[in-house]
């Protein structure tokens, strides 16, 4: 266990296993693409994952569980780039879907809503709906 692993936070934690889900979905396919790499840097960077932290889990995203962010806007965020890593890559797969609505199911959406909501998602990360757009368009089709 290296020191970060010691002293990381519980909201680092769910970070790297935010960033662990993106990758899972990123290399589904066998290998990670152009715009799947760029959009995995971008996240890593925001999501203050180290060089070190990043390698790690790109060589292995089993070994981080994805815990759910605290809240339910942030929840629907990370539900927004799990989406947008499906499409990085100008493709989905049927794969990739599932582990997205595995995921979603992870973020706390209810088992009923899932298809919808993914559903949904998919359709507005397509037509390049900005965060603040997608989060009011899935809070409408997730109703609880």
């Amino acid at each position: 266990m290296s020191i970060v692993d010691f002293f990381a936070t519980g909201e680092h934690k769910r970070n790297l296993g935010h960033f662990a889900g993106l990758v899972k979905i990123a290399q589904i396919d066998g290998e990670v693409s152009e715009g799947e790499e760029k959009l995995l840097k971008r996240t890593a960077r925001r999501l203050n994952i180290s060089d070190e932290e990043y390698k790690a889990v790109l060589k292995d995203p089993k070994n981080y569980a994805i815990n759910p962010p605290i809240g339910y806007d942030a929840s629907i965020e990370r539900l927004y780039r799990l989406t947008q890593m499906i499409y990085a890559d100008d493709s989905a797969s049927l794969e990739e879907v599932n582990v997205m609505k595995k995921a979603a199911t992870a973020l706390g959406i209810p088992l009923d809503n899932v298809d919808k909501v993914c559903s949904e998602a998919v359709h507005l990360v397509m037509n390049d709906n900005d965060l603040e757009d997608f989060t009011a368009a899935i809070k409408k089709v997730n109703t609880i």
